[in-house]
C-alpha cells in the first residue's frame, strides 16, 4: 500500500502550525496501524510532507517520535524505514503480551459492572456475525480486547497494554489469515468472557492466557507461509543480465 491510497483528510482538518508536529504523529502512526506503510518500507519525509501538505519540519519531529518509540528504524540505505521484526521478537511480543491481557482478563472479572460484561457478550454475538474476512475479524477482535483492558479498571495497565498493541501493524498479516484461526478464537474469546462473567479471576487468567499463546502459534504460522511465499516469488525472477562491455564480461 502507499500513503496516496490511504488518502488524505477529505475535509482538510490541519491544525495550526504549532499543532501539526502532533498531528503528522497521529497520521503516521494511523497509516502504520492500518498498514498503509508496511514494516520494512521507507518512510521519506518529502514523501510525508507531500501527503499531509504541511513543511518538512514538524514531520521531521513526528518521525523522531516514532523512530523513539520503536515504530520506525534507521534503513540500511539511508533514512528511516517502518520497523520489520524478526521471530525472536514475535517471541519477545508474545510472552509479553500474554502476561499483560492475563492480568487485565483477571482484573475484569473482578471489576466488570454490569454494563461492561453486557457489551463483552455483545461483542462476542456480533463477531460471530462477521463473514469470513481476516481483516474484519482483526478490526473487531482489536475493539474486543481494549473492552477487557478498560473493563479491568487499571490506567497503568491500559497504557501499557495500548502501547504493546501499538506494534501489531509491524507483525505482518493478522493471525487471522492462519487456517482455521476465526474459529479457534471464538472459542478462546468465549472462554475469557465466561471466566469474566463468573467472576473467576484465575479461570479468566488462564482462558486469557492460553488464548495469546495459541495466537503466537498462528503468527508463526502466517510469517512462515510468508516467507515461503517471499521465497517464491524470488525464485521466479529472472535474473538481471549485464551490458555488454562491463567489467563482470572483461574479466
Amino acid at each position: 500500500m502507499t500513503l496516496d491510497a490511504f488518502g488524505n483528510d477529505p475535509q482538510d482538518r490541519r491544525p495550526g502550525p504549532r499543532g501539526r508536529s502532533d498531528w503528522a504523529y497521529e497520521r503516521l502512526h494511523e497509516a502504520i496501524r492500518d498498514g498503509a506503510l508496511e514494516p520494512g518500507q521507507r518512510v521519506m519525509e518529502t514523501e510525508v510532507s507531500t501527503w499531509l501538505r504541511i513543511s518538512r519540519t514538524p514531520v521531521r519531529e513526528a518521525m523522531h517520535r516514532l523512530l523513539a518509540e520503536g515504530l520506525l528504524e534507521p534503513a540500511s540505505t539511508g533514512g528511516l524505514q517502518v520497523s520489520l521484526y524478526d521471530l525472536r521478537a514475535l517471541s519477545e511480543f508474545y510472552a509479553t503480551r500474554e502476561r499483560l491481557e492475563g492480568a487485565a482478563a483477571a482484573l475484569a472479572a473482578e471489576h466488570a459492572d454490569p454494563t461492561e460484561r453486557r457489551i463483552l457478550s455483545a461483542m462476542l454475538e456480533a463477531m460471530r456475525a462477521l463473514p469470513a474476512d481476516p481483516r474484519a475479524h482483526a478490526r473487531e477482535n482489536q475493539a474486543f480486547h481494549e473492552q477487557i483492558y478498560r473493563a479491568a479498571h487499571n490506567r497503568f495497565l491500559l497504557k501499557s497494554l495500548r502501547a504493546l498493541l501499538n506494534f501489531v501493524p509491524l507483525l505482518g498479516r493478522t493471525t487471522y489469515h492462519a487456517p482455521d484461526r476465526i474459529t479457534e478464537a471464538d472459542r478462546e474469546h468465549s472462554e475469557t468472557v465466561e471466566a469474566i462473567l463468573a467472576r473467576d479471576p484465575p479461570r479468566a487468567e488462564e482462558a486469557a492466557r492460553a488464548h495469546i499463546r495459541h495466537a503466537y502459534n498462528s503468527r508463526v504460522r502466517v510469517v512462515t507461509e510468508d516467507m515461503r511465499t517471499a521465497a517464491a516469488r524470488r525464485s521466479m525472477q529472472k535474473p538481471v543480465l549485464a551490458p555488454l562491455g562491463t567489467a563482470s564480461q572483461r574479466d
